[in-house]
């Protein structure tokens, strides 16, 4: 009865698909398990990205005791009973902490000093800004890894060891349906072969469709919801807009994340058209850290409303979005000696600051992008 994901989970860093950019060669922490090296820190990355197989190969490497809790359910009582139980030989303990956004203020304060002394190893897994969701004190002791969905060829590696022979063309439908997670398609393998007889592009389209209709904080379902949510605030609807925020509310949704996602909404699509939308997003997002659930639904509530009448106005978004764009690609291009910094007697001498101010009609940006516009009004 073991699930599949489990049953081919790699035990070790070499069999592990992914996040080449972390256990590649010479990389932080293929050099940090190959070494040994004790140290607690934080994988964030969207679900299904390998966030507790590199935990469990850490603390394989290392040879310690390993304790997994989720932070939705555990408290500090059970944080207590792992650092009471007497350590095996001196072996390390790794906490392996998954959704350790969830954990509030107080338990984040209660797990500090454990891990400042040393008793115990913290990995902690989430899908949320760690900046956000972590207190300093703890967050400052934590090294932070951020993982990458996986690409399709890496999916499909995946796949192919679950065992199970696919056609290409079932295997192409899994992998775009996964969207980068591979816990999502070994589940889907494992249900269809449940069902049926073979795996076909045919029998994993009805194993899809068989699926009780349900918000899975993990699962695509998470993405489909917010993403209606946005784009009913985007058309001006706030009948739908709020429907999907009561089924976000329902089914557990930290109200954080929607709150957070409004304010970004605030500045993304409203913003010029009505600048007091950050301001009215941003109260909503305290109201909601000060009071919490379930009287804070009202706060969101009144915030989607709001957000969903006001008028839209994209430009501001669109100009950083060309003036990045431009960043990256021309690097760091002179700047304009009429508007440099001049603080010594010699930068002015050579040209810094001359004539600053006296030519408001001027283009200031660096001369390969004279006559570059990213502003525009609506």
């Amino acid at each position: 009865m073991e699930p599949l994901a489990n049953r081919i989970r790699p035990r070790e860093l070499d069999d592990f698909i992914g996040q080449k950019h972390l256990v590649g060669p010479e990389k932080p922490l293929r050099l940090a398990i190959d070494q040994g090296h004790i140290f607690s820190f934080i994988l964030w990355g969207t679900p299904g990205t390998g966030k507790t197989t590199l935990a469990r190969i850490y603390a394989n490497a290392i040879n310690a005791e390993f304790y997994e809790l989720s932070a939705v359910s555990a408290g500090k009582e059970d944080i207590r009973q792992i650092v009471k139980t007497p350590s095996i030989d001196g072996r390390p303990r790794v906490l392996f902490l998954d959704e350790i956004h969830r954990f509030n203020k107080a338990q984040q304060d209660f797990l500090l000093p454990y891990v400042e002394n040393g008793q115990l190893v913290l990995i902690g897994a989430t899908t949320e800004n760690p900046s956000f969701e972590v207190i300093p004190a703890l967050l400052s002791r934590l090294r932070v890894f951020v993982l990458e969905e996986f690409s399709d060829d890496e999916m499909a590696a995946i796949i192919a060891r679950t065992g199970y022979d696919l056609e290409p063309i079932a295997m192409d439908w899994l992998v775009e349906m996964a969207n980068g997670d591979a816990r999502q398609a070994i589940t889907m393998i494992e249900n269809t072969s449940r069902l049926y007889d073979s795996i076909t592009l045919e029998t994993l389209k009805e194993t899809l469709q068989s699926k009780f209709l349900r918000y899975d904080k993990k699962g695509e379902e998470h993405y489909n919801v917010i993403s209606a949510f946005i784009k009913s605030m985007r058309a001006g609807k706030p009948d739908a807009a709020i429907y999907y925020l009561a089924r976000m509310l329902e089914s557990g949704e930290d109200p954080k994340f929607i709150a957070r996602r409004m304010v970004i909404f605030a500045s993304e699509d409203i913003g010029l058209a009505q600048p007091t939308a950050l301001v009215v997003a941003n109260a909503v997002f305290r109201a909601v850290e000060t009071i919490g659930m379930p009287e804070c639904a009202l706060n969101l509530a009144h915030g989607v409303a709001f957000l969903s009448n006001a008028a839209k106005d994209r430009s501001a978004t669109n100009a950083i979005g060309a003036a990045m764009e431009d960043a990256k690609k021309f690097g760091n291009l002179p700047v304009p000696m009429k508007i440099r910094n001049a603080p010594t007697k010699l930068m002015k001498e050579v040209g810094y600051g001359k004539d600053e101010g006296n030519d408001p009609e001027g283009d200031l940006m660096p001369q390969k992008l004279r006559g570059r516009r990213y502003f525009e009004k609506s």
